[in-house]
């Protein structure tokens, strides 16, 4: 026990997880090297489709800013439509998906495997926004009565904080004139 030597079958242990730990870390690096390739080809892919809309946005008016489009390179790159609309690569990293956010839930508008069919759907899409847009803007100069209650309302807001403004004020200088007097020595 007390003076033994450690024999040497016990020494190569060491050696087989070090190799070991250096296979794993090799491999590790493969993968995110994978991984990294992966997320580059998205990107390749979504910055192809962005060229492919490039006519479409010049198309829209200059006065409309519905749309923001452009590619965020997060863990999940995306190309973004507008602020409730994006592209994404499927899980096979090479299908297109155009997705929507509700309020609901995500809502899949379009799938392909084709730049051209992602285009048509997102250029429906951009088409159904703007005429949307055009419509609430009708219902708004449509509507006089709105418009002129909406004006009387926010007149009758403003003298009700102008009155109550006087009244504070008023308030406020019978108090001083108040405390002053009370204060005063007297004579």
């Amino acid at each position: 026990m007390f003076g033994r030597r450690k024999t040497e079958a016990a020494e190569p242990a060491p050696s087989e997880l070090k190799d070991a730990v250096r296979e794993a870390r090799i491999e590790a690096a493969e993968r995110s090297a994978v991984v990294v390739d992966l997320r580059d080809a998205e990107l390749a892919r979504l910055e192809l489709l962005n060229e492919a809309l490039e006519p479409v946005f010049k198309d829209i008016p200059a006065d409309v800013e519905l749309f923001d489009r452009g590619i965020s390179r997060g863990d999940v790159p995306r190309l973004w439509v507008d602020v409730v609309a994006h592209v994404a690569m499927g899980r096979d990293k090479r299908q297109y998906r155009f997705v929507q956010d509700t309020r609901y839930g995500r809502a899949v508008l379009a799938e392909s495997y084709e730049v051209g069919d992602i285009r048509q759907a997102v250029t429906r899409y951009v088409a159904g926004r703007l005429v949307e847009r055009e419509r609430a803007l009708a219902d708004d100069e449509g509507r006089p009565v709105a418009q002129s209650v909406l004006r009387v309302e926010r007149s009758r807001r403003r003298w009700h904080a102008v009155r109550v403004f006087v009244l504070g004020l008023i308030v406020g200088v019978i108090g001083l004139v108040a405390l002053v007097l009370i204060s005063a020595p007297p004579q």
